[in-house]
């Protein structure tokens, strides 16, 4: 059964991300992402579907990250992060996402790791002033994969 090694990912893919930001993670908590999704090893910040196709995660680094109150913001730091981005990695995209009136940045793009290539998607977010993610990743096209796409572009908050 193939399983994506996501767990290295995040904290790799945040240090691409913010090159300028040094960032240190810290674990937080995210509530059961959909039906059926089971946390990895006990751990409530890595879940992965019934068929361990696809994995979600989140973290919270201890960096300072603004609160976007408008789009113009949350535009103004995805084309920046997708320039960071774009140094390492491939097909990368960057747009701003509306949480209830505040803005996050949502950034998908392709990561490859031991001859694999997974497509990651991954939410920047303000959390009372603190950088905190959601990223999934996949390898393929499981029955996951857009319903993981989804919940990060229109419900993870």
């Amino acid at each position: 059964m193939f399983r994506p090694r996501l767990a290295s990912l995040p904290t790799h893919a945040l240090r691409v991300a913010l090159t300028v930001v040094l960032l240190g993670s810290t674990a937080s908590t995210l509530a059961v992402p959909m039906p059926g999704w089971v946390p990895v090893n006990g751990d409530a910040n890595l879940w992965t579907d019934s068929t361990g196709a696809c994995l979600m995660r989140e973290d919270r680094s201890g960096q300072a990250f603004p609160t976007f109150t408008s789009p113009d913001d949350a535009r103004a730091f995805a084309v920046k992060l997708q320039v960071s981005l774009d140094r390492r990695l491939d097909s990368v995209v960057t747009q701003p996402v509306d949480r209830a009136g505040t803005w996050g940045v949502l950034a998908a793009y392709n990561y490859q790791e031991g001859g694999e290539t997974y497509r990651v998607s991954q939410l920047y977010l303000s959390d009372r002033g603190i950088l905190r993610t959601i990223t999934g990743s996949a390898a393929g096209a499981g029955p996951c994969v857009n319903a993981m796409r989804d919940f990060i572009r229109y419900l993870a908050n």
